[in-house]
């Protein structure tokens, strides 16, 4: 029986994946600690005096206690759940319409409107000309305000037209011809089908974007009850130096302030993170999957 087993591997071989392995290693810890920080405190009674731990220094829900009774945070956060989803759906919309035309090679004139979009990428009308163009479409403190102004992004949209180029064969429009098929439909029933990858990478790449946008709701919005939870985690998070500078009298209380306020921030960090950390998960695949095995045969 042949025996099964890892390659030989000589003594260069060998010193070479040890510091490989070590160097990824140290590399995953420096990405993963902060990160594995951030979770630690928010469950800690007191994260000021944390110094590399593992586990919190006092166990403490107090921060999740005052995220949930924050109202804010709350409103917020079903603010940033409509932003997310509504403008991940426009813009992937916007993206497909836009990739898939400039993908196909009998387009007439693709390459002035493929320049037209990569000029937009390196120049633009400027914050006070998008600001007064929102206010003269009435579109000021709205949902449109924060989905519309980074509707489409041409970046992701040259990576899906890459992908339609090169992962859709001709051969299956040229197939699809031969059995009446129009473009809409080929588009609908053969091209996105077999193109859920890429529109699972391009559809996180918005999510993520749109869930994490602060500046743009800073400047069109302008009613509290609409903001994104961005805006809110950017209040908690500056707020300390103000309160450490408006705090006099006892140093005792001052410091318990200032360890809740901490608290608070890393158990609002965490809430903040959770969407799309669930959302991952059930994308993932995509990213490894082979959707064109078998997509010409049978």
């Amino acid at each position: 029986m042949k025996k099964r087993g890892f390659p030989f591997c000589t003594m260069s071989d060998r010193i070479f994946l040890t510091i490989d392995w070590t160097v990824i290693i140290a590399f995953a810890a420096v990405l993963v600690y902060p990160l594995l920080f951030v979770v630690i405190a928010s469950f800690s009674a007191n994260p000021m005096v944390m110094s590399l731990a593992v586990v919190p220094e006092r166990f403490s829900l107090i921060g999740y206690r005052t995220v949930f009774t924050y109202r804010d945070i709350w409103t917020s956060y079903g603010n940033s759940l409509l932003y997310m989803v509504f403008g991940t759906v426009i813009a992937l919309g916007l993206t497909i319409c836009c990739a898939y035309p400039l993908s196909r090679r009998d387009l007439d004139g693709s390459w002035f409107f493929m320049c037209l979009c990569l000029i937009t990428m390196y120049f633009s009308g400027g914050l006070i000309p998008s600001y007064i163009a929102m206010r003269n479409y009435r579109l000021l403190d709205s949902v449109w305000a924060v989905v519309l102004p980074g509707a489409m992004s041409v970046y992701n949209m040259i990576v899906m037209r890459t992908y339609f180029q090169t992962e859709i064969p001709e051969s299956l429009l040229e197939s699809a011809q031969l059995d009446g098929c129009g473009n809409i439909r080929f588009l609908a029933a053969i091209v996105l089908p077999l193109s859920l990858p890429i529109l699972a990478v391009i559809s996180l790449f918005y999510a993520v974007d749109l869930w994490n946008s602060y500046f743009t709701p800073m400047v069109y919005l302008n009613s509290r009850s609409k903001y994104p939870l961005s805006m809110i985690l950017r209040e908690v998070l500056i707020s300390s130096s103000a309160t450490q500078e408006s705090m006099l009298g006892d140093i005792e209380a001052s410091i318990a302030r200032e360890a809740q306020s901490n608290v608070m921030r890393y158990a609002v960090i965490v809430v903040a993170s959770l969407p799309v950390l669930m959302i991952y998960p059930f994308i993932q695949k995509y990213f490894v999957k082979g959707m064109m095995i078998g997509a010409i045969k049978g």
